[in-house]
């Protein structure tokens, strides 16, 4: 918009000056030479300014809440203790994230994220896009792995039905590399593809994995991507399916060669079927590493079978096609959750959750969500492995407000 008014602006300038020219020619039979010189700057400035060739925006979301909880632990054989919390802000998802878009020419895209979250200011995305050819993007940067839907198409606070996210999706998370992505016609259906080469995940003494982050922690890669198909001519289902490798082991470390698999499958459904508007999310991942041994708190050596799963299933439904009542602006949700982890680990449970929902649109940027979230953990850990047997229950309440900026 600022570039049309600006050319507005130019085109204003030299049709007044040509006028003023044209007097000058009826009156004294000559052009001063000030006003051709003016007049031809205006036109190449005017030719210089072509939509498209340079343009700011800002985006992003915010999120911001209250949450109520209360967790018991009952260990075995034990008495339970109860833990009451609430706070504003919802400490777990309270977010501002700004996002600052640069578009030079047709072709060339420049993406910033900073993002604060109540305790540091960081970036979630920081990344520069090349539109090669109709169907290619290439892309580097800082990013989120293309691994599933829920971390790069989900997450976000007015994308979310539910205040919560569900548990075991942050790995792979975001890293640092190159990728492809795009997608193409294939008869009466679609496909895309997002493959990624990035620094990688790193291998923690106890055997989790986090994020090697922007100095790679080996000399190996991480190879990840997703592939789906949208097989309907409307495209209101999508399948789609991904994978992902990488060496894990700091370089000089004593492990034997450790590696990480990871695969995964997701199903995206939205239809209305008058007057509701459904819609159907689900994705499953599991994570394997090979089999490696660790050190104990006690300096002893303790090994496990290294294999951890976690999936969601999600459904929600929003009567669109009621007119002229509020009903079409309220969404109903519910979401369950299943993160299991290796047994015989410090870190091993058997952990799932059911949330329930019910949303309100402002606008379809703008919702005022209200949650209602109860979990369920039992712990498989190995007390050799500093672990801590027992169960834990939560039961949270949250009330958040979400804005796609």
């Amino acid at each position: 918009m600022k570039i049309l008014i600006k050319k507005a602006r130019y085109v204003a300038a030299a049709f007044m000056l040509t006028l003023s020219a044209n007097a000058v020619v009826a009156q004294q039979g000559a052009i001063d030479t000030t006003v051709v010189n003016r007049i031809a700057a205006l036109e190449q400035q005017v030719a210089d300014q072509k939509p498209g060739e340079s343009h700011f925006m800002v985006a992003g979301l915010a999120t911001f809440g209250y949450v109520r909880s209360k967790t018991t632990f009952t260990p075995p054989g034990g008495v339970s203790q109860s833990v009451k919390a609430n706070s504003f802000g919802d400490a777990d998802h309270y977010e501002l994230s700004p996002m600052l878009l640069w578009r030079h020419g047709n072709n060339l895209l420049v993406e910033f994220e900073p993002s604060f979250d109540g305790k540091a200011l960081g970036v979630n995305w920081a990344n520069v896009s090349y539109f090669a050819a109709p169907g290619l993007i290439i892309h580097a940067g800082y990013f989120v792995v293309p691994f599933g839907i829920y971390n790069k198409r989900l997450a976000a606070g007015w994308i979310d039905k539910l205040a919560g996210d569900p548990a075991g999706f942050d790995l792979p998370g975001t890293d640092f590399g190159i990728g492809l992505s795009g997608g193409l016609p294939l008869g009466d259906m679609k496909w895309s593809y997002d493959v990624s080469l990035t620094n990688g995940l790193q291998l923690l003494p106890d055997g989790e994995l986090q994020n090697a982050g922007i100095v790679d922690n080996n000399k190996g890669k991480m190879v990840s991507g997703r592939f789906s198909l949208l097989p309907l001519s409307n495209s209101s289902l999508e399948i789609g399916v991904s994978a992902l490798y990488s060496g894990i082991g700091d370089e000089g470390s004593g492990y034997n060669h450790p590696q990480a698999k990871m695969f995964g499958a997701d199903i995206n459904f939205v239809r209305t079927f008058d007057p509701l508007l459904v819609n159907a999310k689900a994705q499953y991942n599991k994570i394997n590493v090979n089999n490696q041994s660790y050190f104990a708190p006690d300096s002893s050596l303790y090994s496990f079978t290294n294999k951890t799963s976690s999936s969601f299933a999600q459904l929600s439904v929003r009567p669109v096609g009621v007119s002229g009542s509020f009903l079409k602006d309220v969404e109903f949700a519910f979401r369950y959750s299943n993160y299991t982890t290796p047994k015989s680990s410090a870190w091993g449970q058997n952990f799932h959750e059911e949330d329930y929902g019910v949303d309100y649109w402002l606008s379809w940027r703008t919702v005022l969500k209200f949650t209602y979230a109860r979990s369920h953990g039992l712990s498989t850990a190995s007390t050799l492995a500093g672990g801590t047997l027992g169960i834990t229950n939560t039961n949270s309440i949250y009330l958040q407000f979400a804005i796609e900026l």
